[in-house]
């Protein structure tokens, strides 16, 4: 077999399993790819003897009969999660040097499976942004280029950045991402890939970098529906060190892709037909509506109310939550410390070291949540914040109620941008990307990214489902079944 680094995961997996290849000649090719694509910035911490000691393992594993359904399929880990023995920097110069003695749950559950990592991936920095472009490694750069112009790079999204290009480059089979308002669903729909959110707590955040507490949550990020189902299975699960993971049975996700959705309801909120919304966006969320219900499903017309207030909300809370988080990095126990100079005290050192170590977004969102922590706003912006969080999940709670399974939306309100188009504008521009995405993480739910077609520059355009808590399995059931219905495989032209 050729070209095995272009395989999905279910692909790989069934040709292991028959015997058509080796998981050491899967990750040999990963890792080929790998080496060839430096233009794109995606692999930060490259570890390739790691990899190929862990698909030696695999093999030896899968000679036995026993192997899970990860087993030997080499993927990638954004930076964001703590691996143990390898670089783990969450793309800031204030973790510069910091190697953990400890793994994530994610990513030690994607090895107890047998998975194989090629490396760590580039990211935003703390997760904050939507470009890529605040890593401290520098910007990750999509695979795709405008049609006709190869000289004009774009961003793969934010900020699971990494993740996205990596996949959609066939530089590994899948990846880990993270999401706390979008930042796996949104750079999936830039590069043409499948990116899911879980519910919140149905994946560990044990051992990932936090960036807002409440929001945050890990999910995979993979060429098709199919192989969401499956990598979301192997990183789901109950976890005693966070208290916020779900005790709650983890199905066989891939088992429930039927394809059949006859009788499902749809629902299609009035509330995002933006003001403004390119009408290619508009054509393609109406193509959508169109399939499913040619499928069998319901499409009825709803009403998420409080959903002008999500964007405002979220960027409140996140900070805030951020600015707590990010407090324990003071240049005392770990990462990198500034230098000092004679007559230096301790306050001189917190200064130095954060100016130094964060990059202008992470310090612009900590401002920002500071300052609505503070005494005097405390109640006029967190707490109003919190409220309205509540509105807008009673919003979909109340649609769920009435009996619809699902909710169709835009996915981003553009294709991916250039590098530099938008990260000197004004910063509240690049938050405006977020507007489909952040409610889904307010309001804790399931949310799905796939790619549905190309815009006239030829770029993905993605969709965006978002299900009812804990019901993962008929979210993707829905998403495969409007994934057959799209026929989307297209793939970026090789340029680097």
């Amino acid at each position: 077999m050729s070209d095995l680094n272009k395989l999905g995961l279910a692909e790989a997996r069934d040709a292991l399993r028959k015997g058509e290849t080796t998981s050491v000649e899967l990750t040999k090719a990963c890792l080929s790819a790998i080496d060839k694509a430096d233009a794109l910035n995606a692999f930060v911490h490259k570890t390739p003897e790691i990899a190929l000691e862990r698909a030696a393992a695999a093999d030896a594993r899968l000679q036995q009969g026993d192997a899970p359904a990860m087993c030997g399929l080499p993927v990638g880990i954004k930076d964001l999660f703590c691996t143990k023995g390898v670089a783990s920097q969450a793309a800031s110069k204030i973790l510069e040097g910091f190697v953990p003695e400890y793994e994530s749950t994610v990513s030690q559950q994607l090895a107890d499976n047998g998975a194989v990592m090629l490396g760590k991936l580039n990211m935003d920095e703390f997760a904050m942004g939507s470009s890529n472009e605040t890593s401290t490694y520098g910007n990750a750069v999509s695979p795709w280029r405008r049609r006709g112009n190869d000289d004009a790079p774009l961003t793969p999204g934010g900020s699971s950045g990494g993740s996205a290009a990596a996949v959609a480059a066939d530089l590994c089979l899948a990846a880990t991402g993270t999401d706390t308002g979008g930042s796996i669903r949104q750079p999936a729909a830039f590069t043409g890939t499948v990116g899911i959110k879980p519910t919140y707590g149905r994946c560990s955040r044990w051992g990932v970098v936090a960036f807002a507490s409440s929001l945050d949550q890990a999910g995979p990020m993979t060429k098709s529906v199919r192989d969401a189902a499956i990598m979301l299975e192997a990183m789901s699960g109950h976890d005693p060190k966070d208290s916020t993971s779900a005790d709650l049975a983890v199905p066989n996700f891939e088992a429930m892709l039927t394809g059949d959705i006859r009788g499902k309801k749809i629902g299609i909120p009035k509330e995002y037909h933006m003001e403004g919304m390119p009408a290619e966006i508009e054509k393609l969320w109406a193509e959508g509506t169109a399939m499913l219900n040619a499928a069998g499903a319901e499409i009825v017309d709803i009403s998420l109310p409080h959903t002008k207030y999500a964007l405002p909300a979220y960027y409140v809370i996140a900070p805030a939550e951020a600015s707590s988080n990010l407090a324990r990095y003071d240049g005392v126990r770990y990462g990198n410390r500034a230098t000092l100079e004679a007559g230096d005290g301790i306050t001189e050192m917190y200064e130095k070291t954060r100016a130094q170590g964060f990059g202008d977004e992470v310090q612009r969102r900590v401002m920002v949540g500071t300052y609505v922590l503070s005494a005097g706003f405390y109640d006029a912006y967190y707490n109003r914040a919190r409220r309205v969080r509540s509105l807008i999940k009673q919003d979909f709670e109340n649609v769920f109620a009435a009996g619809v399974d699902a909710i169709l939306t835009p996915a981003t309100p553009s294709a991916a941008f250039g590098l530099g188009e938008m990260s000197d504008a004004d910063p509240v521009a690049m938050y405006l990307l977020d507007v489909f995405t952040v409610t889904v993480n307010l309001a804790g739910l399931p949310g799905i990214a796939l790619p549905a077609g190309l815009d006239s520059q030829g770029l993905p355009l993605g969709l965006q489902l978002i299900g009812r808590p804990w019901e993962e399995g008929d979210l993707l059931n829905t998403a495969y079944a409007l994934e057959q219905s799209t026929g989307f495989v297209a793939k970026p032209g090789k340029w680097w």
